[in-house]
């Protein structure tokens, strides 16, 4: 197996390649192959790392978000969906080593099977060259995902809240959109202007997510001047 194209997605060269290749090998695979071992103990460890790598985040970047409110975004975060989508943006289907039966059936589709490949890999990575580059490659995959979720963890609206505040002032918003990414997977930048200066910017996964995430961090940006 050539791991060099998916060493190159995750920004990491595997000091013990085996560790890759442990963590693309499904429980199908080993029992064909007489294998003692799968990704599952990987996924295990690499579950503790990715929980660690978005609590410390939302703890470092979001000082406005209540517990009970950092906890509903990083659910929101690591789960299933969210890493499935992860790893089709990745490829990683095509690195999977399946048994005949779960190759049959569909299994580098699966969602339940895309997402424990994630946090396997991110496992491997912690093994090989230690927290900081799997910490790194989970911020590079999830940060745009936990912007659009931190902008409305609740029933917040952060853009009207901006806007009111700003018409105090007698001032108006004005967001500028750009988009990058393949259609399946576009992520959304928002610029936010005041009077001319760019104030914030914030990420989504659609255009209104990127727009509120800029308008919280220009919520936030205001408050502490007052």
């Amino acid at each position: 197996m050539d791991l060099v194209p998916l060493e190159r997605a995750l920004g990491h060269t595997f000091g013990s390649p085996d560790l890759a290749r442990l963590a693309l090998t499904h429980r199908s695979y080993a029992a064909e192959h007489e294998l003692d071992v799968s990704y599952e103990r990987l996924e295990f460890l690499g579950d503790a790392v990715l929980q660690l790598a978005v609590t410390r985040y939302l703890y470092d970047t979001y000082a406005d978000l209540a517990e009970g409110e950092m906890a509903k975004v990083r659910a929101a975060v690591v789960n299933q969906k969210a890493l499935a989508r992860v790893a089709q943006r990745l490829g990683l289907g095509e690195y999977l080593l399946l048994g005949q039966g779960e190759e049959r059936s569909g299994g580098r589709e699966k969602d339940s099977i895309l997402s424990d490949v994630v946090e396997a890999l991110l496992g491997a990575i912690y093994l090989d060259g230690g927290y900081d580059p799997a910490e790194e490659l989970v911020l590079e995959l999830l940060t745009p995902l936990i912007a659009e979720r931190a902008a409305a963890p609740g029933s917040k609206d952060f853009k009207t809240r901006l806007q009111e505040l700003l018409a105090q002032r007698g001032l108006q918003p004005r967001y500028e959109l750009t988009e990058t990414g393949p259609d399946h997977a576009k992520v959304f930048t928002a610029r936010l202007f005041v009077d001319g200066e760019m104030l914030a910017t914030g990420e989504g996964t659609s255009k209104k997510r990127a727009e509120q995430a800029a308008a919280r961090r220009a919520n936030a940006a205001l408050s502490e001047v007052g």
